[in-house]
């Protein structure tokens, strides 16, 4: 969303850790538009055997999507679901958890400190700021307290963002997305999607809509938004007789759980920038064909996205934000299931595959 430059910004944020276990390399550029909405967490060293990704696709600014990059990470390890070994539901919680958070005095104070200027429009303030990675304090105390101030009855911003993470734990993988952003592993170098597109059109998130009383039209959410799940947008999440996870526009993540195997060999998380102009499998066959002569993993992402760089304007795909996060299994795992007995739960108690090719 939002206007567009008469040259591109191909300038490019890169990245690169690793562990014992992974290596992971990202890249981020502003590309057509006009400002520069992404985010991202990389943090390799959650503990000894937990590492956190997600790759935040900001809407209407780029404030909700730093908030995330910031936040979000610090709610899920921080809950005792997260210590009583229930990664799933920490992560749903820290999704709704970060609207409760942007509400209020301290949410719009908050805010305001990850931007440099104000929306003239809703008084939102936008920025950016660094992206938390390993080497950030992860120990640091932040209950939330409620502050009294000028803005205490602000509701929260008006600006959206996607959200895609995925926790690797052992041998464990936890995906969990609300947007179009998307999470994608090669196994065999076939391409598995493990999370999916919220788009309006999806007959679960079309009844949802039209039940909370709002309506689709050109593909838009009340004519505006173009997907369906998201954090922030307050004016899609109004309706104060329905719960969070039955507004027009909810935060609620799908929760994707996999075990990993010898088979496995990367996972890409990307926002649609990259979706918009690669399938899933078209993806993993360029980052494969890229490894082979490419060691440097912020180096493979960098080339994806001069792949989607748009020449023009006038080619309409490739004018987004980009941004692209590539984790590699650096050694074989211990468990080694197939594909097709993988599961897992997008509501609490209800199974479906888990892997579905690109």
């Amino acid at each position: 969303m939002g206007t567009n430059l008469s040259i591109p910004k191909t300038e490019k944020f890169c990245e690169n850790g690793e562990n014992d276990n992974l290596r992971y390399g990202l890249s981020s550029m502003q590309g057509w538009r006009a400002t520069m909405e992404d985010a991202h967490a990389a943090l390799l060293d959650i503990d000894t055997s937990t590492s956190f990704f997600g790759v935040y696709d900001g809407h209407g600014g780029k404030a909700v999507a730093k908030f995330c990059a910031k936040y979000l990470h610090q709610q899920v390890f921080r809950s005792e679901d997260y210590t009583a070994g229930d990664v799933g539901t920490s992560l749903q919680k820290a999704f709704f958890r970060m609207d409760e958070m942007m509400r209020g005095q301290r949410g719009w104070r908050e805010l305001a400190v990850l931007g440099d200027k104000v929306n003239r429009f809703n008084g939102m303030f936008e920025g950016l700021i660094r992206s938390p990675r390993s080497s950030d304090d992860k120990d640091q105390t932040d209950d939330w307290a409620f502050e009294k101030g000028p803005h205490s009855d602000f509701v929260g911003p008006t600006s959206g963002s996607t959200a895609c993470v995925a926790i690797i734990r052992n041998n464990l993988l936890f995906v969990a997305n609300a947007g179009d952003s998307r999470c994608v592993i090669s196994r065999k170098g076939q391409a598995y999607n493990l999370s999916r597109d919220h788009k309006p059109d999806l007959e679960i998130e079309r009844d949802r809509i039209y039940k909370a009383g709002g309506f689709i039209h050109a593909g838009r959410v009340n004519g505006s938004l173009n997907l369906a799940r998201a954090i922030g947008d307050v004016d899609f999440k109004n309706n104060r007789f329905l719960s969070a996870e039955k507004q027009v526009v909810t935060a609620k993540p799908d929760i994707n759980t996999v075990d990993l195997c010898d088979d496995d060999e990367f996972l890409v998380l990307a926002c649609d920038g990259i979706w918009d102009c690669l399938s899933s499998q078209q993806l993993v066959d360029f980052v494969r064909q890229e490894l082979l002569m490419e060691t440097k993993l912020s180096e493979v992402c960098e080339r994806v996205l001069d792949r989607c760089l748009a020449p023009s304007l006038a080619v309409g795909d490739g004018c987004d934000n980009m941004t692209m996060i590539l984790v590699q299994f650096k050694k074989p795992v211990q468990t080694s299931a197939p594909a097709e007995d993988q599961s897992s739960s997008n509501e609490h108690g209800a199974s479906e595959s888990n892997l579905e090719s690109g």
